[in-house]
């Protein structure tokens, strides 16, 4: 097998592993220590799939029948490899009030100025 044909198969290999991860994240999520390995397992095949992506395109193969789809297929397995480490259980990242507490606390200071 040539070094094209093996990055090929590598590159589709990774990208099915983690698009299969991504799709059923959810189910895998189910306790924070699950969450953690999946997250870093997904975050691995996503770099890998970025690596052999860039090495296909470097050494003129072709996925999909196109060779600039490798470089561009790249870049979001980085996006994805990267946003992959976000915890997804709804912990507070932006640090911005979620909409649903404001209308919350807005309703009840409403009920108490009724109620005085």
């Amino acid at each position: 097998m040539s070094l094209v044909g093996l990055l090929e198969t590598l590159s589709t290999i990774t990208c099915a592993g983690s698009f299969i991860i991504w799709v059923s994240i959810g189910t895998l999520s189910k306790t924070d220590r699950s969450e953690k390995i999946t997250q870093q397992i997904m975050t691995i095949l996503c770099f890998g799939a970025a690596v052999s992506l860039f090495a296909l395109y470097y050494t003129g193969g072709s996925i999909f029948g196109s060779a600039n789809l490798a470089r561009i297929l790249a870049v979001v397995c980085i996006a994805v490899g990267i946003s992959a480490t976000m915890n997804i259980k709804g912990e507070e990242v932006q640090g911005e009030p979620n909409p649903h507490h404001l209308m919350k606390a807005r309703k009840e200071r409403e009920e108490l100025e009724s109620n005085d």
